[in-house]
């Protein structure tokens, strides 16, 4: 098969796809005797990408595969399509979630006694219906606590390949800089701990994706467990096409 018609199928597939591809499936498109060499595979990918140069879109490899996302150049007029209401995540979430990333596998009580507060239920259950984390064992202690582990979905949304693409904690330093896909609530004062706890599970009944966990304001750009928080949020990506 010629190099430009295997160009224009994969660029249809990759744009009729709900999500990633990888090169097997890309494959699997073709039968005998059309099927392409993976050569011809990655030739045709990196051309496709390279002609995206100067264009509103990118093919860009995740974990998964590869997809065409918007560029974060032109984010901000394109997100005005989805109307919806912004989902915001809590702090106690996200410095949740760069946990599990950073010392995968990890049990609960572990991310517990680093932070220094209880997990929220709610937190957990976000971040499994975003299939962002899983269980991915049992520590070999009594009670069998789970171990969680992030997941490809995961690495999908930060644009991420594998794991060691993750940014060492030592190069973050700037909390301010948070995607807006993933803005941050208002830190609450100490002295509002006690009072916030049964706030925070009434409003996470009302919205699973709002956590509001108030000892989880800790904006100290030096905390490992703050800069890691802000890889993950500084690391989310613009809007796939």
């Amino acid at each position: 098969m010629e190099l430009q018609q295997l160009k224009r199928i994969l660029e249809a597939a990759l744009l009729a796809a709900a999500q990633p591809l990888s090169l097997p499936q890309l494959s699997a498109l073709f039968v005998e005797p059309d099927v392409p060499t993976h050569e011809d595979l990655a030739r045709a990918l990196e051309q496709l990408g390279e002609e995206c140069a100067d264009r509103g879109v990118e093919l860009k490899e995740v974990a998964s595969g590869f997809r065409y996302q918007v560029r974060q150049d032109v984010n901000t007029w394109v997100a005005r399509l989805w109307t919806e209401r912004q989902t915001k995540y809590s702090r106690a979430l996200l410095e949740t979630l760069a946990l599990i990333a950073y010392r995968q596998p990890i049990t609960r009580g572990e991310i517990e006694q680093i932070r220094g507060v209880a997990v929220s239920t709610n937190i957990v259950k976000t971040l499994e219906e975003r299939e962002w984390i899983r269980v991915v064992g049992y520590r070999d202690v009594p009670g069998k606590p789970e171990l969680f582990g992030t997941t490809k979905s995961f690495l999908d949304y930060f644009e991420l390949k594998s794991l060691d693409e993750l940014p060492p904690l030592a190069e973050i330093r700037d909390v301010e800089e948070f995607d807006a896909q993933l803005t941050l609530g208002p830190a609450a004062p100490a002295d509002a701990v006690d009072e916030d706890a049964d706030a925070e599970e009434q409003a996470q009944a009302r919205d699973d994706t709002a956590d509001a966990d108030p000892s989880a304001g800790n904006d100290d750009p030096d905390n490992p467990v703050t800069q890691a928080a802000c890889a993950a949020d500084s690391a989310a990506p613009e809007q796939t096409a």
